[in-house]
This record gives C-alpha cells, sequence and structure tokens, in this order.
C-alpha cells in the first residue's frame, strides 16, 4: 500500500467500499525505436466484456440501495459509476473521492491481478483498433497533466488539447494531418473508455489512471522523464476541437484533496480455503473468462478443469453480475440472466438500461450487420442455427443503401461498435470489405442467445408467421 495519503485503506473510512478487491493496473513499457510509452493493462484498451461506449460526459449514477452486483453490471456496460457525496463505494469498488465529497467507483480485481495477465498465459484480449498511437496519446496526455511527479498521477491537472498533441508530436517526430488524425481517434477511444476526460478543449486523467498501483508509478515517472516535451518540436498543425462534452460532475476543484479508497481484502473469504497454488490458479482462470477475446480451452487453466475450483470461480463470478459459460472444452464468463431483466425489485436498471449507452444509431445499424452478415446466411443453410459468428461481411455498400443515416453518422456509429467490440472489420477479398459480429457475441448465454433470436426475426421479417409466434410467445 502507497504511503501516499491519498491512499486510504477501507477500513479507516467510513466512505469505504465493504466489499472485497484492491484495484492493481501494472503498467508495462514497450520500446518503439528511441521512445517508450506505456501499455495499460486494459488499454488495450479493455479486454473485451469490459469495452464500453461512453456517449455522453456523464458516468451513471448509482443508487444508494443497488446491489453490489447489479453496481458491477452497470459499471461493466457503462464505465465507472458516479457517487453521491459522502456515498460509499459498491462492495469490491475503489472510491475515487473528489474534493467536494463527490466521486466514483471504479471495480477492482482479486489478489492484485489485472489483464496482463493473460500474456502470461498467453491468451489474446480483444484487440484495439491502433492501440499503439493509443498508447502513445496516453503516455502524451499523462507528460501534460501529470504535473507533478512527487504526487500520484490521478487526478492530476487540466491540460490543453492543444498541449497533448504538441507532446504527441513531440513524441512521434512528426506534425503532418495524418497524424493529427491519428491522435483525435485515440483521444476519443481514451475518453469513451474513461482513460481520459476530453471536454471543452481540455483535457483530463480519466478515473482509470487511479487504478496503477502505487508500485507502478516510480516506472511511470521515470517514463515520464524519457519522454520529449512539446518544446522539442517546433511548430506544428492547427488542431481541431476533438470533443465538447461538458463532463458532468468534474468541479475545477476537484483536485484538491483527491482520494483513492481501496477495499481491503479480494475474495478472501472464498479464496482464503486454497493454498498459494491453487489460489493463484483460480485467479488467472477468472481474468482468462472475463478478458479474453475468445473462450478459452479448459486444458490451459486447472480452475476450469477442476470442479472444486471451477464453483469457486462461479461463486466470484455471481458478485459481479456475471456467469460461466461452457461451450464443448471451452469456457468465457457473460451476463447473469437475471440482469438482463428490464430491473430489479427495488427498481434499478440492470444490463438493459445501463448498456444503453448505444445510441439509437448503433442499435440500428448492429441489427443491419447482424441480418446482413448472419440472417441472410442462416436462412441460405450456410451457418448453423445457434451461430452469432460468421464469416460473411455485411458490405459497407449494403449497409449504406439500407439506411437513412447520413454518411457521417454510419461510420460514426460503426466506430463506436468497433470499439466496443460488437463488430469487426474485416478484409473481403477484393471488395472494399465488410463487418462481422464481434468478440462479444461470444459471451452469450443460450437464454440471451434466445432472445436475441427473436429479436432478429422481429427486425428481419416483422410481419412474417415466425414473428407473430414470437409476439404471441411474449404476451
Amino acid at each position: 500500500m502507497s504511503a501516499d495519503p491519498r491512499h486510504v485503506p477501507a477500513s479507516a473510512t467510513e466512505s469505504a467500499s465493504t466489499g472485497p478487491e484492491a484495484p492493481e493496473h501494472p503498467v508495462t513499457t514497450r520500446e518503439t525505436g528511441t521512445e517508450t510509452y506505456p501499455r495499460t493493462p486494459e488499454t488495450g484498451l479493455e479486454p473485451s466484456a469490459t469495452a464500453h461506449v461512453r456517449t455522453t460526459g456523464t458516468y451513471p449514477r448509482t443508487p444508494e440501495a443497488e446491489p453490489s452486483a447489479t453496481a458491477h453490471v452497470r459499471a461493466r456496460s457503462g464505465g465507472p459509476l458516479a457517487l453521491h457525496a459522502g456515498q460509499a463505494a459498491p462492495a469490491g469498488m475503489a472510491r475515487l473521492g473528489r474534493g467536494d465529497g463527490t466521486g466514483m467507483a471504479l471495480p477492482v480485481w482479486p489478489d492484485g491481478a489485472t489483464p496482463s495477465l493473460l500474456e502470461e498465459y498467453q491468451v489474446a484480449p480483444v484487440p484495439v483498433e491502433r492501440s499503439g498511437e493509443t498508447r502513445r496519446v496516453l503516455a502524451a496526455a499523462l507528460r501534460c497533466c501529470w504535473s507533478d511527479l512527487t504526487a500520484d498521477p490521478w487526478p492530476g491537472t487540466p491540460a490543453p488539447v492543444d498541449d497533448v498533441l504538441s507532446a504527441y508530436r513531440a513524441l512521434i517526430g512528426r506534425g503532418d494531418d495524418l497524424m493529427r488524425n491519428w491522435a483525435i481517434g485515440a483521444l476519443r477511444r481514451l475518453h469513451d473508455s474513461a482513460w481520459l476526460e476530453v471536454a471543452d478543449g481540455s483535457v483530463r486523467l480519466g478515473p482509470r489512471c487511479a487504478s496503477w498501483p502505487p508500485a507502478s508509478h516510480a516506472q511511470l515517472r521515470e517514463l515520464m522523464r524519457r519522454l520529449p516535451t512539446a518544446e522539442e518540436t517546433p511548430g506544428g498543425t492547427e488542431v481541431l476541437p476533438v470533443i465538447d462534452d461538458g463532463l458532468d460532475g468534474a468541479p475545477e476543484n476537484a483536485e484538491a484533496g483527491a482520494s483513492v479508497t481501496i477495499p481491503d481484502e479480494v475474495d478472501t473469504d472464498l479464496l482464503g480455503p486454497f493454498d498459494e497454488r491453487r489460489r493463484a490458479e483460480i485467479v488467472a482462470a477468472f481474468m482468462a473468462v472475463e478478458h479474453a477475446a475468445e473462450p478459452v480451452h479448459e486444458a490451459r487453466f486447472s480452475a476450469l478443469r477442476d470442479p472444486v475450483l471451477r464453483r469457486t470461480l462461479t461463486e466470484m463470478l455471481e458478485r459481479r453480475g456475471r456467469v460461466l459459460i461452457h461451450d464443448r472444452e471451452s469456457w468465457i464468463s457473460g451476463y447473469a440472466a437475471e440482469t438482463l431483466g428490464a430491473g430489479t425489485a427495488s427498481g434499478t436498471g440492470t444490463v438493459s438500461q445501463a448498456g444503453s449507452t448505444l445510441g439509437e444509431a448503433e442499435r440500428a445499424v448492429l441489427v443491419l450487420v447482424l441480418i446482413h452478415s448472419v440472417a441472410i446466411p442462416r436462412a441460405d443453410g450456410l451457418l448453423p442455427t445457434d451461430s452469432w459468428l460468421s464469416p460473411f461481411p455485411a458490405q459497407i455498400d449494403e449497409l449504406r443503401r439500407h439506411t437513412k443515416l447520413p454518411i457521417g453518422e454510419l461510420e460514426a456509429a460503426l466506430r463506436t461498435l468497433r470499439h466496443a467490440g460488437l463488430v469487426t472489420q474485416v478484409k473481403a477479398g477484393e471488395e472494399a470489405g465488410g463487418y462481422v459480429p464481434g468478440p462479444q457475441f461470444h459471451r452469450l448465454t443460450p437464454q440471451a442467445r434466445r432472445r436475441l433470436q427473436e429479436e432478429l426475426i422481429l427486425a428481419a421479417g416483422p410481419h412474417t408467421p415466425l414473428a407473430a409466434a414470437v409476439r404471441a410467445n411474449r404476451r
């Protein structure tokens, strides 16, 4: 635990989370020529299931009396949760406090594990679009916003977007229009995934930067000292406005009195009875099923083969509103069936509401992709009935022809869906390429598969006898 007073053990404050876990995001570095930039374990960005897109500047609010599993579901689908003044973080989450008493809740993982653990097991996370550029822009933003290297990185201080882009130009040694487009796209991705907050021409470090463990701060400080300053690259291109979301709940004096309250324990009641080796096996399997791009084979993780260890893994997932999904000898996690309803008994929204960060345009475009890449090939007998992965891409020309969205909105919707892992762009021979369902579709439970199948029937053929039967069964 850091000696910095901002990191307060949960037992030392009334506003602490009562649940297990502790946020540990180790930071590794990679070399690019002579430049070094951080590769964050989630900004890879957030592997697969944690990938969400924040289409507004506000974080979802946490009701006072919300079950912790529901809170984890909402945080997974919509990003860190905003907390009222004095409100405690849900169980299993760290509380990032601001100077005015408000804060944010950020899910944390057991035993200090992070998604970077996947590298040790050679398990691939969900790929990130232009991940190298994204990491470089994050490094440039950290260089500008981390003004006091003797303190922790978060919350830092706001920095103009122009300064961040100038630092990025100094880092890569280029200042052309292509660079500017890459940087703006990376800023948007980092904003959407809560690593940065970009608004009104300024950049702040997002709540996920608070998840870097104190042990990694020395490495980050050395990295910041090695990065060139903006002054080392004269001139540069004029930049465009990036995002103007008007972030809610981020007062100007938020840096004063900021605190990070970390839960003391991490699923100790579940992991405590096991020896160190089995405990590590359970945690490794947990990180794999939660953050891998594809289902992982049980031969690689003993906690997936052993019924006793798998039962503990299942209980860890249940605390987060998740379940194990089994397909032959492979496993992955998905939302529990009870979290897919319209709400809880207390009136608190679950996935169906928390996941509504996708707008109407994004949902419409996703339906088009599913119709052309899944429904039509399935009707032709080219796909199995229960398959939601397809080798038949929906051509971009088809999407343009069958939507009333302007081209700009269509491209923006496709970009949002790509970042969320809901669609994947592929090449199609000599054609311009197209889109197929993304890795998130591996995480459909049997109940969700059936529900999605019915929704696709209603969308593709609303006046067919099959659609009438679906509507009759729902009455």
